[in-house]
């Protein structure tokens, strides 16, 4: 069983920065994709970012150049460091473990809240 452990969310005003951490269990994340989602109140979870096993990024285009996602293997830990934080980034953000050899094996964390605001 994986648990996915997210961290580092909070409060932070327009243009600022976070950097939000998913800290994995187990032993499948070395050969697992991982994103980041978010979900804002009364709309459907959107893939913001995502990273292969093999360490290339997808990112959504409206967090191209703002947002830059990355994987420390020996950690099992995937980052988000968000920058030039908008308002509309505000939601409740949620990491993801997909094993890339059967996509059945998928697993969510518990969210971090992110407010953007003044």
């Amino acid at each position: 069983q994986v648990q996915l452990v997210e961290s580092g969310g909070g409060l932070v005003q327009p243009g600022g920065s976070l950097r939000l951490s998913c800290a994995a269990s187990g032993s499948i994340f070395s050969m697992s994709s991982m994103g980041w989602y978010r979900q804002a109140p009364g709309k459907q979870r959107d893939l913001v970012a995502a990273i292969t096993s093999g360490g290339t990024p997808y990112y959504a285009d409206s967090e191209k150049g703002r947002f830059t996602i990355s994987r420390d293997n020996a950690k099992n830990t995937v980052y988000l460091q968000m920058n030039s934080l908008r308002p509309e980034d505000t939601a409740v953000y949620y990491c993801n473990l997909r094993l890339e050899r059967d996509s059945r094996y998928e697993y969510w964390g518990q969210g971090t809240q992110v407010t953007v605001s003044s």
